[in-house]
């Protein structure tokens, strides 16, 4: 019997605790999004800015 009991704890536990990690991760993931997205915006602006800066200092560039 309690081998039984036992069993039916730990599927009520395992459902239970990937229910609250899955709660706890979507709510860490929404309150990453805005400064995930400020740092993607940054990185972007930045490539861009050097590879603009890269093509207008390459011989033959048209002049500024």
């Amino acid at each position: 019997m309690i081998h039984r009991i036992i069993q039916r704890v730990d599927v009520v536990l395992d459902q239970r605790l990937r229910e609250a990690i899955a709660t706890v991760v979507q709510e860490q993931t929404r309150s990453m999004v805005p400064r995930l997205r400020e740092e993607v915006e940054s990185v972007v602006r930045h490539a861009v800015y050097e590879a603009v800066a890269d093509e207008l200092a390459a011989p033959g560039a048209p002049p500024r």
